[in-house]
């Protein structure tokens, strides 16, 4: 039987775009770890005879009609939608949905409070998310949640239809999770992966402290901004500016190319199989170590990570109990993986019935489907990470600015269809202020 699923997500799993790109047009939705669930959910829903279509993020109301005439089913996966700042989106997919007469699949959503689960600071997005999940329970059985402490949430709110499912993330390799410790104990010259989000001060020391201790450390950054960083240097307002986290092109780590991010995946998990150990606050950064067969440890430091390494077992600390002089070599000695390891294929059943009860196949029911999707990932070539400026090479560089050349020249064509307003505000957008300066001799 022939199924076409329209999916949210930002670009295909097999789509090539340089990293300029990338950060043009926003292909990573923020967040480089959009990408490994999409791609993680794409794989796993490929199974025979369906065909999987990326919404590329774009939500019309007005398309509604089209969806439903092209499509059997709109599958969702999403990550940690139910917060503050993201309500009008989830409002914008509401609106949508109300208007679908197909089936629709929430695929691991999750809900945004401290790791204590506090309830109050939810209070204004409770209209927003009763009415989403009342558009999607009228049309599908139930609602994936990726932990307790979502489920938990809804049932506040009144909804009993949920199942907890975890992220599809993790199950990108199918009932297998290939983690283990190759060292009896990590050592100075082992090679480290770090990752941290921004806006999680408290990691300042920590970081510092593994800068200056392990010579292999690597930061592999996952938002936006700091790919723009990578790119094209400090932003405006950041010139001039340091901090103690990895902020801005001043920092150690950018400044001795300790930094290393990715725009696919792919290339991350691969980039990740030579390393020891991976620590750090981000969700996907200690996912995507895992995948790639590397012991990952999350610093859990909201509802969303916590419930999402409880539910998995992967090793754990709550960022507020992590002390300041914390060491890797510790975490690394500490981290037990049995029960992660051991309950996996347990919890891919899980996964798997669910997606059973929506009436979506999957892949892993089938040998061939996820050998083909792994044998077009490893034929397709997909750019190398972006490293720091000053240990980039010039070729590198010269294409970087050409590439900038014929972006601009590609604004300047529109300037016949547009507003000389709307061109301009575009162009100061796209292109970074003293490459405008370059192009405009």
């Amino acid at each position: 039987m022939h199924q076409r699923i329209l999916m949210r997500a930002r670009k295909e799993p097999f789509e090539v775009n340089s990293p300029e790109e990338t950060f043009d047009r926003n292909l990573i939705g923020d967040n480089v770890g959009n990408l490994v669930f999409s791609h993680a959910a794409h794989k796993l829903l490929g199974a025979p005879g369906v065909e999987i279509t990326s919404n590329r993020f774009v939500v019309n109301p007005r398309a509604a009609d089209r969806i439903n005439e092209q499509y059997d089913v709109f599958v969702v996966p999403l990550a940690n939608a139910f917060r503050r700042s993201y309500a009008h989106r989830v409002d914008a997919m509401t609106n949508l949905i109300e208007r679908l007469k197909i089936p629709v699949v929430v695929l691991g959503v999750g809900v945004q409070t401290n790791v204590d689960g506090d309830r109050e600071y939810l209070r204004p997005i409770d209209e927003s998310v009763t009415r989403f999940c009342r558009a999607v329970l009228d049309r599908s059985h139930s609602i994936g949640v990726r932990g307790e402490i979502t489920a938990s949430y809804l049932r506040t709110l009144g909804f009993s239809a949920v199942d907890e499912i975890g992220c599809p993330s993790m199950f990108l390799h199918g009932d297998t999770l290939p983690v283990e410790k190759r060292k009896a104990a990590l050592g100075t010259d082992d090679r480290i992966a770090l990752t941290v989000s921004p806006y999680v001060k408290s990691m300042a020391k920590i970081i510092q402290s593994h800068q200056q201790r392990y010579p292999n450390l690597r930061y592999i950054p996952q938002d936006l901004k700091t790919l723009g960083t990578l790119l094209y240097g400090d932003a405006p307002e950041d010139r001039g500016k340091t901090s103690p986290i990895p902020l801005h092109t001043s920092h150690p780590l950018f400044t001795e190319d300790k930094v290393r991010m990715f725009v696919d995946p792919w290339t991350w998990i691969d980039y990740l199989t030579g390393f020891d150990f991976n620590f750090g606050t981000r969700i996907h950064g200690t996912i995507v170590s895992l995948l790639a067969g590397t012991p990952g440890y999350l610093f859990a430091h909201d509802s969303r990570t916590l419930e999402l390494a409880r539910y998995f077992e992967i090793p754990h600390r709550v960022m507020r109990d992590v002390p300041k002089d914390v060491d890797a070599a510790q975490l690394y000695d500490e981290a037990d993986y049995s029960g992660m390891i051991n309950g996996h294929k347990a919890r891919f059943e899980t996964m798997l019935a669910f997606l059973a009860k929506h009436d979506l196949g999957n892949a892993f029911a089938d040998a061939d489907p996820p050998a083909a999707f792994d044998a077009q990932v490893r034929a397709t070539t997909f750019p190398p990470a972006v490293r720091p400026a000053l240990a980039t090479s010039p070729e590198v560089l010269l294409h970087r600015i050409q590439w900038l050349y014929d972006r601009e020249a590609e604004l300047r064509e529109q300037l016949q269809q547009q507003r000389p307003d709307r061109f301009k505000a575009r162009i100061k957008k796209a292109v970074p202020a003293p490459v405008r300066r370059i192009l405009s001799r």
